[in-house]
């Protein structure tokens, strides 16, 4: 049986763990624990302070906050 691939915003955890040298879960506590909440808020953060690109930003913001959504 084949293995499913990633959809959604965990298409992109590969690329983003391998270009910005953290795991997804250490990426998902600077989120948790930075305090700010809202997609928009967490994404600048992303952005502005760890250099993130808008995509692997966004992918990352949206999976923090509905990871239900997306797992499986």
């Amino acid at each position: 049986m084949a293995t499913a691939k990633p959809h959604g915003p965990a298409s992109y955890f590969p690329s983003i763990e391998a270009k910005y040298g953290r795991t997804i879960d250490e990426w998902f506590t600077v989120l948790r624990e930075s305090g700010v909440t809202g997609h928009k808020a967490l994404v600048d953060l992303l952005k502005t302070d760890h250099a993130l690109g808008h995509g692997h930003a966004t992918a990352l913001v949206q999976y923090h906050l509905n990871p239900e959504k997306w797992a499986s």
